[in-house]
């Protein structure tokens, strides 16, 4: 009987490996996608009509959008029905040009300003308070159910009955913060008239309609907070501040950078509050970036689909630099996202 030698014992062992290898079909990539189709056919079907609602709710428009801000379409050039007269559209390609003239101009740059203190303002708030009422409803006390309750009423109640609600109690002349006001001897304030507390109306609002999200996410963190950590600190004679500092913060930063993120994206497309509360005024004092693209494409005559185009393809490369940036800055801190 032949004997084989070390090294063709290798050279066999190492040749069978392969093969194993292209039999499981780690060697060729599309045989393993073959055999991943075959074996979770009933999965991909299912999944299937989920894909092609998002292609055509989402994808379509987005490369329409994307199309529509290399051209100058306007409501006088697309196509367009009179009667039973069809008449094509005669809008032209032009390339970057709005997006020149959007990034060089003036009013992107100033919207895009208060559109950034506005999401800042409104996410560091939300954050801030809710927390703060996560930690009290997080204890012990009498009637913690009813508080929760209340404080998630907001939430529950649909934003544009909020924000009509909050618009009834902004009047001037007939609101209930000026007749509360009045009744103390103040004079009556502009909260919607004014560019300055306009701003702080819209941002109030905002905020009062984010807390309650903001709150039960961080209440659901502090919950998963092992007890016996407070205890052995306190036990370590650390005070109330310690504990928050060292327990609690490390302990909600996977909830923290999740709240942060959706509130952040959420605010800087808040259309309602704006829209319905001021319609960006007074003049364009609380306009954001997404009223100012829905105004270009319904308010301004004639209707500019390109410039609207434009500022929405911009807000969307706006949040993705945002999100790749936070999940960098996660990374350095040991966070995986």
């Amino acid at each position: 009987m032949a004997v084989d030698t070390p090294s063709q014992s290798v050279a066999k062992a190492a040749g069978d490996s392969v093969a194993r290898g292209r039999s499981r079909g780690t060697g060729k990539p599309r045989g393993a996608a073959k055999r991943s189709l075959s074996t979770h056919w009933y999965a991909w079907a299912m999944v299937a009509p989920v894909i092609v609602v998002i292609a055509v709710i989402i994808g379509y428009p987005l490369i329409r959008g994307i199309y529509l801000s290399l051209t100058d379409a306007n409501e006088r050039n697309v196509a367009r029905s009179i009667g039973v007269n069809e008449i094509p559209a005669t809008y032209e390609f032009v390339g970057l040009d709005n997006y020149t003239e959007a990034l060089t101009g003036n009013q992107f740059l100033s919207t895009l300003g208060w559109t950034l203190v506005w999401t800042v303002s409104c996410v560091a708030l939300t954050f801030a308070l809710g927390l703060a009422l996560a930690n009290i409803l997080n204890r012990k006390i009498a009637g913690r159910s009813a508080y929760r309750l209340l404080l998630i009423l907001p939430w529950a109640v649909p934003g544009f009955v909020s924000v009509f609600a909050w618009r009834f109690l902004y009047n001037q002349d007939n609101g209930l913060l000026n007749k509360l006001l009045a009744g103390g001897g103040i004079d009556a304030v502009p909260w919607l008239n004014d560019p300055t507390w306009a701003k702080f109306s819209v941002i109030l609002v905002n905020v009062w309609l984010g807390v309650p999200f903001m709150m039960v996410a961080l209440l659901g963190g502090l919950q998963s907070i092992p007890g016996e950590m407070y205890e052995a600190a306190e036990m370590d004679g650390a005070n109330a501040w310690q504990r928050f500092r060292h327990i609690t913060m490390p302990g909600l930063r996977s909830v923290s950078t999740t709240v942060i993120l959706l509130s952040t994206i959420w605010t800087f497309n808040m259309f309602p509050v704006i829209f319905l509360l001021t319609r960006g005024g007074p003049g364009e004092a609380t306009q954001i970036l997404v009223t100012q693209a829905y105004k270009f494409s319904f308010e301004v005559s004639p209707r500019d689909f390109a410039q609207s185009s434009t500022w929405g393809v911009l807000i969307l490369v706006l949040l993705m630099l945002f999100a790749a940036v936070y999940r960098r800055v996660l990374r350095k801190q040991g966070e995986v996202w």
